[in-house]
């Protein structure tokens, strides 16, 4: 059964996450855009934190977790995100429904292997700046697009309480922004459009250890460390002259060449590090940092005076707790209730303030009757920015929904 969902999920969700919007903010602008959670709906639903080596569950931050696996793990999950942007005399509301990421999982003894398909980052935004005086200046900016990441990793266990694994990512996308300009009371006017394709390689490593501190306790840790990436984007502008009527529409008059030019982006190296404490099936608490170092993402498009970067670092803390996981009479008591909190300095500086990101978020995970299938939900309330120094505030709510679906493949039968 997990087979034939996974073969027609995987094509209608990869082609998905070419042409989603997946984010509504202007601070995505800058860079390659907004930079997504990397993980699964469970492991945000806790603050981020991914310590455990989780038998059913797809761990999609750390590849040393594929040989943890009993079974084949399918696992997809998307989001509805509802945000109010707002800055010192204005807001609004915008709401995004992306695809979050598609993986499998194959257990093969001490070895464990792991591929698919995860956005990386998203660019989604519309400015707009209109005046009604004659001579007044007139603009609208907008953009799409973002860079996916397919990997394929495998993960080998050393001992049975240690595990090392590796992934090999290939990074591809395309953004293309468009900007209109003109003055009221004239009618003709100039657009620009500018686009990048994005691709390159990167590579990840990780090892996770666990170990009893008694009969009851575990002691979990989590160590992966990305590789700084090199990213070759070939990049097009096209100017062009036109006329603008009352609502901004544009008719094109006489279209300029394209420029083509080619630049070497650098993708940031990423450490994580995480520790926890639990029983094994009732409960956890851990606490995981990233640090990763300023990279070099800007491009000749999107470069601006007043915009600088720094090293990102991201703290987070969270946890779960199950009644009783192997109940008979209780449903309510095998379902896994999660929480977390969440602090990210995002790395990015604009009008010398850092832009900082907080949240708090909830979920919870419904057993499959039957199967060691499972729903999970989401929840998350953050917010990002600030009204200081004219730059905007994102006050954002969003609900997540992931499928982590499991059977046992490479079974040999005993009668034909």
């Amino acid at each position: 059964m997990i087979r034939k969902i996974i073969s027609s999920l995987c094509l209608l969700l990869s082609l998905a996450s070419f042409a989603q919007e997946g984010t509504s903010s202007p601070y995505s602008f800058y860079g390659i855009g907004d930079v997504r959670f990397k993980g699964t709906i469970e492991s945000r639903s806790m603050g981020g934190v991914q310590v455990e080596q989780d038998s059913i569950h797809l761990n999609l931050d750390n590849p040393a977790s594929y040989s943890n696996l009993k079974l084949t793990t399918f696992t997809v999950g998307g989001t509805y995100n509802s945000t109010t942007l707002k800055n010192s005399s204005a807001s609004e509301k915008a709401t995004r429904t992306t695809f979050d990421y598609l993986a499998v999982g194959l257990p093969m003894g001490k070895l464990g292997v792991g591929f698919g398909l995860i956005p990386y980052s998203s660019v989604g935004y519309k400015v707009e700046v209109v005046s009604n005086e004659v001579g007044g200046q007139n603009s609208r900016d907008n953009a799409t697009g973002g860079m996916n990441k397919a990997f394929f990793g495998a993960s080998y266990k050393i001992l049975p309480n240690f595990i090392v694994g590796a992934n090999v990512d290939y990074n591809f996308g395309r953004i293309e922004t468009t900007n209109l300009q003109y003055v009221t009371g004239v009618i003709t006017g100039s657009r620009e459009i500018n686009r990048a394709d994005l691709s390159g390689a990167s590579f990840n490593f990780g090892a996770m250890y666990q170990t009893k501190l008694n009969k009851k306790l575990s002691l979990y840790s989590s160590l992966s460390y990305r590789l700084e990436g090199q990213l070759a984007s070939e990049n097009t502008r096209n100017l062009a002259a036109g006329n603008f009527n009352s609502d901004f529409q544009f008719s094109l008059v006489q279209n300029s060449d394209q420029e083509m030019d080619e630049k070497n982006l650098t993708l940031p190296s990423e450490l994580k590090l995480g520790f926890g404490i639990g029983e094994s099936k009732k409960w956890l608490v851990g606490a995981q940092i990233t640090s990763a170092s300023q990279g070099d993402l800007a491009n000749t498009y999107n470069t601006a005076s007043n915009v600088s970067y720094e090293k990102a670092m991201k703290y987070g803390l969270g946890g779960y707790f199950i009644p009783d996981y192997n109940s008979f009479t209780s449903y309510a008591k095998r379902i896994v209730y999660r929480a977390g909190l969440r602090y990210e300095q995002t790395g990015l500086i604009v009008n010398s303030e850092s832009i900082k990101d907080r949240g708090v978020s909830i979920g919870l995970g419904l057993p499959v009757t039957g199967s060691f299938s499972n729903i999970n939900f989401g929840f998350e309330f953050g917010k990002r920015g600030t009204t200081s120094a004219g730059l905007v505030e994102e006050n954002y709510a969003k609900l997540s929904v992931g499928l982590s679906l499991n059977d046992r493949w490479f079974v040999k039968r005993k009668f034909d």
